[in-house]
Parts: C-alpha cells; structure tokens; sequence
C-alpha cells in the first residue's frame, strides 16, 4: 500500500553523513559470519560462504527478506553446463565461497574475500572456475560495493555459462514500491498474488494474470518480469523504496563494461520478490549466441562489477519520491568516479592503467549528400576483434562505448589494456561499422583516431522505405493490448510494446487475408504491424505472408535493384521473399531458420540485428504495379516470427548522386 511517511523519528538525510564527521569502518569477524559496519549501515555475511544476509539500515532490522533462507537473501549465482550441450539452460549454482579473507582492513575501508577453487576432484559437480567475491564498506558510504573475478586455467575442463549475476531479494513486509527509470516506477503485487489461486499462468509461466490478488486494485493485470527489462546502456540505477520507512534500495552500475553483448543488449533489472539484479551475462533477447562457451584448456579472467547498493532515506514527514531523485544523483556520483580506486585487486584496472581513445566518425552516402555527413548520435565502441557486428555476440570480453555528438565527434575513456577493434553504428543508417586495423590500449594512452568514415551498404538511388534504420520495431504499429490482458503502467505510455499478449492482436486485425502495404498510401505507423508472428486461426497457428506494393515508372530490365531487408529481433523465424509471384518455388531469397531472441514474448521491441541485402534482377519488375512479398513461413509457436527495422529498395546504381 501506498503510505505516507508520517513519523519523524528517521534521519533527514542519508547524505547527512557528508556532513558530521563519519565513524570509521569496523569489522566483526564471527564463527560464521562477518559484520561491516560504518555507522550509516551494517552488513552481515556468512562466512566462508560469502551470502549476504543481513542489511541493517535506518531503524530497519534487515532490509532482506528474513523469512529466506540465508543462501536466498543476497548472493551472486550462475548456470551453467557441460561444453557438448545446447540452449540457455544448465546448473542453477548459487555461488558459496569456502574460504574467507580480509584484503583490507581500515577506518576508510574495509574489503572482505569469499573464494571458492575448483580442482579436478570437482569436475562433473560444479562450474570449472575460480571465484573470488569481494565486497568493500567504505567510511561515510551509505552503502557497499561488491566484485567478482571469474577464472578458468589451463588444463581445466570446458563448459559454457549460461547466466551469471547478483540477486537480492528485500523486505516484503517493507518494500512495495519499484522504480526502473523516470517513467517506469509503479507500486507492485506480491508474490503471492502470482501463486494459484490468487495467480493464473498464462502463454509461460513468467507471465501471470492476477485474478484474486490481495489487494484488489492489481485485480485483472498482468505480471512478468520481462516487462521491466532494460538495454545495457540504460541499466544505471533501479531499486525499490518502503513508503512506510521512507528508504530506498537501489543497484547502481556506473559501466556496463563488464556486461555481455554491447549497449543494447537487454537484461533484467527489479520485478516482484521484491528482487533486485544486476545481470552480467545472460542469453535474454539473443539466445545462444550469447551464451560464452569455453574450450578445454582456454584461459579466461574477467572481473565482473563493482556494482554499489546503495540505500538513502527521508525524513517520515517528507515525500519519499525524492528517494529516486536522491539515488540517480549518487548513480552520477558513482559514474564521475568509476573507475573506481579503492578496489584491492589487481585484476581491476585503475584509472591511470587504461587508456582513452577520440575521433570523428563521419558517414559517406552519395545518393543522400555530396559532402560527408556527421554521424550525429553514432555508438561507437571498442570490443575484441571481430568481423563487423561482431561486438552483439561478444560475451567473453570488455567493451567500452560512447555516443557521439551531433558532429560525430567521440572520445571512449577509461579502456582497459588489450588489443580491440573500433566498431560503430549509426542510427538513420544501415550495417555495421569497424576498423580494419586493430586498436592497442596501454596504460595511459590517449589515442587520436582523426577522422572516420562509414560507408554503409547502398548500391543505388533509394526507390522507397519502410520504417527507420535504428534496431528497433518502436515506429511500426504497436496495438492495444486485450483488456483482459493489462499492465496498468504501460497504458498511454512510450513503451506501449512491452503489454502482455500483443502478438495475438495480429490475428484479430488481421483474421482472413495478411497486412498488405502500399508504398505512398500506407503509413508505417499505423499500417505495418510490429512483429510479423504467425495468425491463430482455429486453435492452430499459421504462417503469414505480407505484401509491399510499389509502383515503379520506368524499370531497367537489365539492371540489378536491391532490397534491404533490416531485422531487429528474429525467434526461430525464416524470411523468405519472393517478388511479383507469391508462390514462387523457390523464393527469390530465404534466410533460413534464423535467431532465438525470443523478444516478442519477453516484450522487447528488438534483439539480436540482422541485415540482408537481396538482388533483384529489372527483368523481375514491370512498370506499373509490382509487389514484394514477405513470407514468415514458421508457426509451431505464436512466438516464432521477425521484428523488422528497415526495409529499402535501390534502383540500379545512377551515375548522377546528390
């Protein structure tokens, strides 16, 4: 329930401590447990296995779940799997330490180890890899910052990592209220009101509607926690607040340098529990491609965060929204000062051990403009060397990104050493973008790139065009979601696409004949559905086959035209186009069983990014009207199907350009 906070017995402020002098940071070494305490909060974890048990704050006894058992409070966990298997699945492993050491130990600071060694012995029962948990308490901090440093030697055993991350599961008794961004912040069910009876499951069992929740307002909605995913990129700070207590928990991530798959790969963030995450690697919205998958033998060290838990709080008297204002001032506090020093191991690089790299980018298209163009709002990013694009499926490295400015200017700093390539993408344009030379970064280094220059994939004048060339399906029609089927936060809202059950909708649009598309009469907004799935039609899916139909006044018989095709998601889909023959066998171009992004069911508006770009000999087109055919064939599940990005068709290439 909502509840303002009425009682003034809680401190102001819990950034009133930067203002007294802060006590020093103690450390209690107990049989099986250790206690750091800096006078703001305390924090308790079990020795040697390294879980956190206990966060007391604020008048607050633990602001984890006690009724949880002590491996179910706060811990890092993994799954993983044998090298020979296939998919996402594996070993679910909650992560115990089985020794325990302090690293440092001060009134500034205090830095406790949880290590668990893997031997031969092991193999079969856990994960080949050394871990080391680290957690550090800092004097005058309200809150406390934990690591990892994953390694797998030589000789040891292959295997593949399906998932890894830090959990931690709150208070329910206290924390109702969640907030993932500005506008994605709601007071949330309980998890009880996800069990039958007061819960029914619906298309998987992460999306449940409440039919009988507690309280009656969350009555007819639906919970998943897919809905409250986020891009790397915009993962920075989210947590839950006690309107009761007028506190706030929240994970901060100043880099998402250690996180797989780029800046737009997207991972969970908080849901019902209440759980709070900071994923690290995991295979949403991309599948197994993203799934690291290390040989025998092969070498591997990563360390993954710092990531900070912070908890702030107001006067009972005062409006506890401002939790969430406090604590994206901090997540700035946080980003201003990563990289962090303080961290003890070496394995974590300082400041003054990386190197920064800046440049221009700028795009060449001479059927758009005669000059170059400043790729205005381009990510550009180094990761391990690859092919172009490769940075989306890298999940075993470092990556480092920026947004370039309106001139296309970008400076990356703090890179760790290492040998990367330059990889960039541009919204408005298509492909991929990389640096034929590799890139060295060495300590202190400040490397000036000069001038860059994307030429993305275009062979003639552009004829017609559907949609923006940005990754994503948001400009395409997204519809109301079946009443029955709501989440209240995402009525009238920008993120409209992350409703339950949206991909039913196509057949009620659509019940008979498929979305057909005329080129100057239809508009994408409203006439190209977002995600081309199968049609239910008597209990049994279908596949469908959408029409673009072009006019075109003159063609080149002896010419070649060619069709983008832009995919941002693709689950178990194939893409087959055909050209003024519908039936024609075969098509003029499939792409075969293609991505496991599983996107349309976990609501995301785009995955993994495909381009294809389809010859289409003049002899093929008449004057006059022409249609293109669009054929998503798969259709054993409703979630088999394509987000489209971008779809273009060039004329033959044109010695006149802009």
């Amino acid at each position: 329930m909502f509840s303002l906070c009425q009682d003034d017995s809680t401190p102001a402020s819990l950034r009133s401590a930067s203002t007294m002098a802060p006590l020093g940071v103690q450390l209690q070494i107990q049989d099986h447990h250790v206690i750091m305490d800096n006078g703001i909060l305390q924090v308790t974890i079990s020795k040697p296995e390294g879980l956190v048990t206990g966060i007391r704050y604020n008048g607050i006894d633990n602001l984890l779940e006690q009724q949880n058992a002590e491996d179910n409070r706060g811990y890092w966990d993994l799954v993983w799997s044998d090298p020979t298997s296939t998919g996402t699945t594996g070993i679910f492993d909650v992560i115990k330490g089985t020794s325990f050491e302090v690293e440092v130990q001060s009134e500034d600071q205090v830095e406790v180890s949880f290590k668990r060694v893997w031997n031969s012995s092991l193999k079969g029962k856990l994960v080949p890899l050394n871990i080391d948990k680290r957690f550090i308490m800092l004097r005058g901090s309200s809150g406390f910052y934990s690591y990892a440093i994953y390694e797998h030697l030589e000789d040891w055993p292959g295997f593949n990592l399906g998932e890894t991350r830090i959990a931690f599961k709150l208070n329910g008794d206290w924390f109702h209220y969640m907030a993932v961004t500005d506008n994605r912040q709601r007071e949330m069910p309980s998890p009880d009101d996800r069990m039958p009876p007061r819960g029914q499951a619906l298309a998987y069992p992460e999306a449940v509607l409440l039919t009988n929740p507690v309280e009656d307002k969350f009555k007819g909605e639906v919970d998943d926690k897919y809905q409250y995913s986020c891009d790397n990129k915009d993962i920075l700070v989210h947590g839950w607040i006690s309107t009761d207590q007028c506190t706030g928990f929240w994970q901060i991530t100043p880099s998402y340098e250690y996180r797989s798959g780029g800046p737009v790969k997207q991972n969970l963030t908080s849901h019902v529990g209440p759980t709070s995450l900071t994923v690290f690697v995991s295979a949403h919205y991309s599948g197994e491609d993203l799934v690291p998958k290390f040989g025998d033998g092969e070498l591997w060290k990563k360390v993954f965060g710092p990531v900070f838990i912070y908890c702030n709080s107001v006067a009972r008297d005062a409006d506890w929204h401002a939790l969430w204002d406090d604590a994206k001032q901090q997540m700035m506090v946080e980003i201003q000062s990563w990289p962090y020093n303080f961290p003890a191991s070496e394995d974590f690089p300082t400041s003054d051990q990386r190197g920064n790299i800046s440049g221009r980018l700028l795009v060449k298209d001479s059927y758009l403009s005669s000059d170059y163009i400043p790729a205005s709002g381009a990510y550009v990013g180094l990761a391990p060397p690859g092919e172009a694009g490769s940075w989306q499926r890298e999940c075993k490295g470092y990556q480092f990104w920026a947004k370039a400015d309106e001139s296309g200017n970008f400076s990356i700093n703090a890179i760790q050493e290492g040998n990367y390539n330059l990889y960039a993408w541009v919204p408005g344009f298509t492909g991929d973008y990389r640096y034929d030379v590799e890139v060295t970064v060495t300590s202190g280094c400040k490397v000036e790139m000069g001038e860059l220059v994307y030429e993305p994939p275009r062979d003639g004048p552009t004829l017609w065009e559907i949609g923006i060339p940005d990754r994503s399906a948001a400009e395409f029609y997204v519809p109301d979601p079946n009443p029955n089927y709501i989440n209240k936060l995402y009525l009238n809202h920008p993120d409209r696409f992350r409703q339950y059950g949206l991909w039913e909708r196509y057949a009620d649009l659509y019940p008979d004949a498929d979305l057909v598309y005329t080129v100057g009469v239809s508009d994408y907004g409203k006439d190209w559905f977002f995600a081309q799935v199968p049609r239910k039609k008597d209990n049994k899916y279908q596949g469908t086959t959408w029409q673009i139909k072009f006019k075109l006044d003159n063609v080149a018989q002896n010419g070649t035209y060619k069709l983008r095709v832009a995919l941002a998601s693709a689950t178990l889909a194939e893409l087959q186009v055909r050209v003024n023959d519908g039936n024609a066998n075969p098509p003029l171009f499939t792409s075969g069983l293609i991505g496991r992004d599983n996107s349309i069911a976990r609501h995301g508006i785009h995955g993994l990014y495909w381009l294809y770009s389809i010859d289409i000999q003049g002899g093929m087109l008449v004057q006059g009207d022409n249609t293109v055919f669009l054929t998503q064939p798969r259709s054993a599940s409703p979630f088999q199907g394509i987000l489209y990005d971008y779809i273009r068709l060039e004329g033959p290439p044109t010695t006149t350009r802009s």
